[in-house]
């Protein structure tokens, strides 16, 4: 039997056999929504006898500080790899009920707000959430293309604005991207604590070449290179899929304006980047992240940006498996040909027709 195979057999253990003690769940019994595309009703996730008890009113909750905020984008290309986080993020957390997630979807769409709404709704009745449209309009004329299509999508671009969209009591969210699943409790991920005034927290990767998100031409303009002086720490390569943000020190920063100050220059002037979102953080907070522990961004398992290809979990502890990468497990595992670390993620997906093979496989 191969490392990898044994690496796959013992994460799924973990995933169903060790579960918070102060949650407890029922499991579904039906199926919301319609057709082909629906999705099953996620089991019930509960809080513990432990877990503190919001004061606020329905109509304040969203803002509530004792609550845990997750801000994630919605569309339909993703939607079943979101669904498959928030189920995660629920299954794995020891106060399921004190979780509140932001959901950041195009206003233009499809499936539009209200769908999108409905469907998180049927398969998450008790889901504490909130939707907010994404105008797409004034980034678009930002955007530049990148190496792979998907990354020019402007709901790509949403965690730059995190601290308009959401309300300003709002001052800490964790940002997950669409393709993640969560194995261990978010509370933990949440109570790290951002010092020195840092504005966001992320798994940072030293080893990584960082010159090579970026072109000659930024490199040999002294005027744009010098950025990274006078950082605290030697700039490292960070994902942006995972992030803990303080959006009050992003609001006091200016951080919105000055990333989009990066992508003028990048779209009116030279170019100066070809991966998407990710640069213009880089240069903002490359050097000053807060340096979260590896195992919240097992990053890369959707292998490269251009190819499709299957890559190993990363030596060490896990807490968060990220499908960075042009390949998608939802979409290898329909076309028959998933990478041995797809199957973690398949038991999180509630598409109706895979838990309806799931279920024929297992009579």
């Amino acid at each position: 039997m191969s490392r990898s195979l044994l690496i796959i057999i013992f994460m799924l253990f973990f995933v169903f056999m060790i579960s918070p003690i102060s949650s407890s769940r029922s499991f579904p019994t039906e199926v919301a929504g319609a057709g082909d595309g629906g999705f099953a009703e996620a089991p019930v996730y509960l809080n513990g006898r432990e877990c503190p008890v919001s004061e606020k009113k329905d109509s304040e909750i969203a803002s509530d500080t004792s609550l845990v905020h997750v801000a994630m984008t919605l569309d339909g290309e993703y939607l079943r790899g979101s669904m498959a986080a928030v189920n995660s993020v629920l299954r794995h957390t020891s106060c399921p009920e004190n979780v509140f997630f932001h959901f950041i979807v195009s206003d233009s769409g499809e499936p539009n707000p209200r769908e999108l709404a409905f469907i998180v709704k049927s398969s998450f009745p008790s889901l504490a959430f909130n939707l907010y449209p994404f105008d797409a309009k004034p980034v678009k004329r930002l955007i530049s293309s990148s190496i792979r299509k998907a990354l020019d999508n402007p709901l790509n671009y949403a965690r730059s604005y995190l601290s308009d969209i959401l309300k300003p009591t709002i001052n800490r969210v964790i940002y997950l991207d669409s393709d993640v699943i969560v194995v261990d409790d978010i509370q933990k991920l949440w109570s790290i604590t951002l010092t020195n005034s840092r504005v966001i927290g992320a798994p940072v990767y030293c080893n990584a070449n960082i010159t090579k998100y970026f072109t000659d031409d930024f490199w040999f303009d002294s005027k744009l290179s010098n950025v990274f002086k006078g950082k605290r720490s030697r700039p490292c390569y960070f994902n942006t899929g995972v992030m803990v943000m303080d959006l009050g020190r992003w609001r006091e920063g200016n951080y919105r304006e000055r990333i989009e100050k990066w992508m003028e220059i990048q779209r009116r002037e030279k170019r100066i980047y070809e991966l998407g979102s990710l640069p213009p953080f880089l240069l903002c907070f490359g050097g000053d992240v807060e340096p979260i522990d590896h195992r919240w961004n097992q990053h890369g398992l959707g292998g490269h940006n251009v190819r499709n290809s299957c890559r190993n979990l990363h030596p060490g502890p896990v807490s968060l498996l990220h499908w960075s990468g042009k390949g998608k497990p939802w979409t290898r595992l329909d076309g028959g040909f998933p990478c041995p670390i797809d199957h973690l993620w398949a038991p999180y997906d509630l598409r109706r027709t895979h838990r309806q093979n799931l279920r024929d496989r297992q009579r």
